[in-house]
């Protein structure tokens, strides 16, 4: 894996050295805030982004109590060293009394094409684990299967290499970073929340092997942005810290506690005029699963499936495209599917509660273009249930 990721490294940093760059950046190129922040002038650097949400189940049996949530506040700090060296980090305030570091990497820039990165980054996969601000999607709350497959917010400590090759119209990211929490004890992935509780978030993370975890974009047509993402590696086991390395017996052991994950990412965003569409595809092969659910199966396992699927597709239309006007109003509806048990292995049993439809319709009325309100209904059906459940939604965003 090493030496896959060195020639990666190698063979892009080679292929940028030869190309001149322009200036300009054309508007399918997305940016998030870290990266608005890294093209920002100026020493000390500040942003932000957040959400509040209020949700309310709507059922014609039941009466239930709406929940009000400052669901996400986030504070951007950065600091420009000098024209190559660069830092950015992102603190996390959630349900007003949690605290996490989202992001905290250090960028030294050779040129538009080549810059080395190191630190706490999020993982390039799909769409919304890199633009999950609030203005720069429909819906209130975010995708349901960026939650469980590609685990929304995913971050994780590691380096390598990220830059911009424009005159072949493509970005690139590579880099070498810890894996998933399998197993410290207990179990930390499974069917029910798929890979969501074996994310380490740069927290005393530990490492027993590397993950490689890669994204292209290709942004050459107008209005038109397609994007390719892989993740390769092994999940982490406490088991393999002291062990003695010619004890076969806690080799075997430690072995049976860890999960091959091999996850590929296909995403596409399309605009034009007030069109805008949007769909992430993830299929998530996982290996050695048969071992690792006998082996957790009396410690908080034992339903982890072998292949994990989805897909999600957004389609909005700005009204109000035709009046001179910055504000934009656009209805939308979006459809996901996904299932964390789309594959199982041969000691375990389907379990179709794990397979979830969701479909979501609302507006996206745009103040200006760092301000959203939002409102939207929600319809969720497992492959257990006959009928849907539905949930009414509304709040606010900003990014700044």
């Amino acid at each position: 894996m090493k030496n896959i990721f060195l020639t990666t490294v190698l063979i892009l940093a080679t292929v940028t050295f030869l190309m001149a760059q322009p200036d300009s950046i054309p508007s399918n190129l997305y940016i998030n805030s870290a990266e608005k922040m890294l093209l920002t002038n100026g020493n000390l650097k500040i942003g932000g982004y957040g959400e509040v949400h209020y949700n309310q189940p709507v059922s014609s049996d039941v009466r239930k109590n709406g929940i009000l949530d400052v669901h996400r506040m986030i504070m951007l700090l950065g600091y420009q060293f000098n024209d190559k060296v660069q830092f950015v980090s992102e603190l996390e305030f959630v349900h007003v009394s949690e605290v996490y570091v989202e992001q905290a990497f250090l960028q030294y820039k050779l040129n538009d094409a080549v810059n080395f990165r190191g630190g706490l980054m999020l993982i390039p996969m799909g769409i919304i684990n890199e633009y999950h601000e609030p203005t720069t999607f429909n819906g209130v709350e975010r995708p349901h299967i960026d939650n469980a497959i590609s685990p929304t917010t995913w971050r994780e400590i590691g380096f390598g290499i990220t830059g911009i090759l424009l005159p072949v119209s493509l970005r690139y990211q590579a880099y070498l970073m810890n894996g998933f929490n399998g197993f410290n004890g207990q179990a930390r992935i499974g069917g029910t929340s798929g890979l969501r509780d074996g994310r380490q978030k740069g927290a005393n993370s530990y490492m027993s092997s590397p993950n490689l975890s890669l994204k292209a974009e290709y942004f050459g047509i107008r209005g038109l942005n397609l994007g390719l993402s892989g993740y390769f590696g092994d999940t982490q086991s406490s088991l393999y810290n002291g062990i003695d390395k010619n004890d076969g017996a806690a080799l075997a052991k430690a072995d049976s506690s860890v999960v091959g994950i091999s996850m590929i990412g296909a995403d596409a965003r399309y605009s034009y005029k007030g069109l805008k569409l949007t769909g992430q595809f993830y299929y998530t092969l996982l290996s050695n699963t048969e071992q690792f659910n006998a082996f957790t199966k009396n410690k908080g396992g034992g339903n982890l499936g072998s292949s994990m699927f989805g897909y999600y597709i957004d389609l909005g239309y700005n009204i109000l495209r035709t009046v001179k006007t910055e504000k934009q109003l656009i209805p939308f509806v979006s459809y996901s599917n996904y299932d964390t048990h789309h594959k199982v292995p041969v000691n375990i049993t389907d379990n179709l509660s794990y397979r979830k439809n969701v479909i979501t319709t609302g507006l996206s009325f745009f103040l200006t273009q760092g301000a959203v309100v939002k409102a939207d209904l929600q319809f969720v059906k497992t492959g257990a249930q006959d009928k849907y459940a539905k949930t009414f939604n509304a709040g606010f965003g900003v990014m700044f």
